[in-house]
């Protein structure tokens, strides 16, 4: 096919050749049913049968090749040096092959020379002066950058900028009438239709894979760990299509030949493809490639909460018919200014709606808040413990470097604890030495969770050394500062009631912790 053919006249040509192929496979039916028994033959003859034209198969073959054509030359393979730091120990070489623990043995034989790290991976041009669209992790900390056409062409390339909390990064080489790549609408992109994955896996330039979208608003707890930022958007489109180390920052492309998606991550214990991808949708992506180019940086507008999925117990708890939402585990910052604080939501609050639209999960109201900018008000409704309120939040700047705070479930035994058999978990009170060295804030100094029971209804659900802030519900709260506040707040709970516990988490050696809301159902 052409590649001066208009978009309209390749996308009509595209679908009709997978139209065409449909059909004809139908009217041949190559499946038949039946039973295993035989049955006997008459006597009178079939009525010859005409062989329907053959080249509608070929088009539907041919249906990717056309799309391949039309999209191949606008992927780049971009490579990357990493020059040697001083923090570098060993280079490369060296820390791949000596076991752990004998590195001073090897390196009494003399220095080991640091040496230039290499990488590669993918992205794909969307303007014809040179913009180019990756993922961060493809570009973050390289020192030289080169891009390479399927024309072998080789440029220079720069950095534009780069987010980490949506793995998206811009790179710009210098050039003119360069081949571009239309950016679709993955909105429209359903559960089950054919897309391409394009890109350069494991050094083998230009590949081409196929498959379906699988899924969509993938993250969460589904992709945990995936981006390490409390300000990370996860809201992956899966799918099938083979995607391998070296295709990160490909396109994903529909039938059409549009771009619904960056490919960014693969679920795999081995590192390769195990069946699952996943890629960026493209709108997301492009809002961040629009402020990377204008500002340098992205200029992302937060509600300045802490946000998780809701699961049954906390729907229960909070008067919900279907399990859905988002859950409020606490505000950032934690010192009163964080704007969906100061509008009056609550930690324990469901969100449930955002802008008028029904919010069913973190990703989704993630991406209605991403179409804001920063001092932009929002509408929220939630539902709190079966009463729903709206509020209006003036959206504010996110701030930059933001880490996100690690679990420490060091598994402390209880020293002292007191029991409380209603939710399964010993607890006792924080020493001031955990204080100090956990630097927990004085607000939030509750109760340590010392033991947790393995049959009990928190199990899975706190680990040792959370610090219960607060009982949320049953209403009103109380906030817990010894056992005796906590024994008094769950006094009247029985079993079959859900009880809601603020939850401060510790963080790694180093990191700050964070709040969390815990739905639990007592006896469940």
């Amino acid at each position: 096919m052409s590649r001066t053919l208009t978009r309209t006249r390749f996308g009509a040509a595209v679908a009709a050749a997978f139209v065409g192929g449909v059909l004809v496979a139908s009217s041949l039916d190559f499946t038949h049913f039946g039973y295993a028994q035989g049955t006997a033959v008459t006597a009178t003859a079939a009525k010859p049968q005409a062989a329907p034209p053959a080249h509608p198969i070929a088009d539907a073959g041919n249906a990717f090749v056309a799309i391949a054509e039309h999209v191949t030359p606008a992927v780049v393979a971009i490579q990357t040096v990493r020059d040697p730091r001083e923090s570098d120990n060993a280079s490369p070489r060296m820390r791949g092959r000596v076991p752990p623990g004998l590195e001073d043995f090897f390196n009494q034989f003399g220095p080991q020379r640091p040496v230039p790290q290499e990488a590669s991976g993918s992205g794909f041009i969307v303007t014809p002066d040179g913009y180019i669209l990756t993922n961060n992790h493809v570009v973050a900390d390289a020192d030289r950058v080169t891009v390479t056409l399927t024309d072998e062409r080789v440029f220079k390339a720069k950095v534009v900028g780069r987010d980490p909390t949506t793995d998206v990064a811009v790179v710009k080489i210098d050039g003119h009438d360069l081949p571009t790549l239309t950016l679709g609408d993955d909105a429209q992109a359903r559960v089950g239709e054919w897309v391409l994955a394009i890109g350069n896996p494991l050094e083998l330039n230009f590949t081409v894979t196929a498959g379906i979208v699988s899924a969509k608003g993938r993250g969460g707890r589904e992709l945990a760990g995936l981006l390490r930022n409390p300000y990370a958007i996860s809201d992956f489109i899966q799918t099938d299509a083979a995607i391998n180390p070296g295709n990160s920052g490909g396109p994903l492309v529909d039938i059409h030949g549009d771009v619904i998606g960056i490919n960014s991550a693969i679920a795999s214990p081995t590192g390769y493809y195990a069946g699952y991808g996943f890629a960026i949708p493209i709108t997301l992506a492009k809002s961040v490639m629009d402020d990377l180019i204008k500002y340098g940086k992205v200029r992302r507008a937060v509600l300045g909460i802490a946000i998780g999925d809701v699961d049954p117990d906390d729907a229960a708890a909070a008067g919900l018919k279907t399990i859905g939402g988002v859950k409020v585990g606490g505000f950032q910052p934690s010192d009163g200014s964080s704007p969906a604080e100061k509008a009056g939501l609550e930690a324990g609050d469901i969100i449930v709606a955002a802008d008028g639209k029904p919010v069913d999960r973190v990703s989704t109201l993630q991406r209605i808040v991403r179409l804001h900018q920063p001092g932009q008000s929002i509408a929220l409704d939630v539902m709190r413990y079966g009463t729903r309120k709206s509020f209006q939040v003036k959206l504010t700047e996110a701030p930059s470097d933001e880490q996100l705070a690690a679990n420490d479930v060091n598994s402390a035994k209880p020293n002292g604890g007191v029991a409380s058999d209603k939710l399964g978990i010993d607890v006792e009170p924080v020493s001031d030495d955990m204080a100090r060295e956990a630097s927990i804030p004085e607000a939030d100094r509750g109760v340590r969770v010392a033991d947790v029971a393995g049959a009990g209804p928190a199990f899975n659900k706190l680990v040792p050394n959370d610090i219960i802030v607060a009982v949320l519900y049953p209403e009103p709260r109380h906030d817990i500062h010894s056992v005796a506040d906590l024994q008094t707040a769950l006094a009247k709970v029985h079993a079959g009631d859900y009880v809601s516990l603020l939850v401060y988490t510790v963080g790694a050696q180093g990191q700050t912790g964070a709040t969390r809301v815990v739905s639990l159902h007592v006896g469940g």
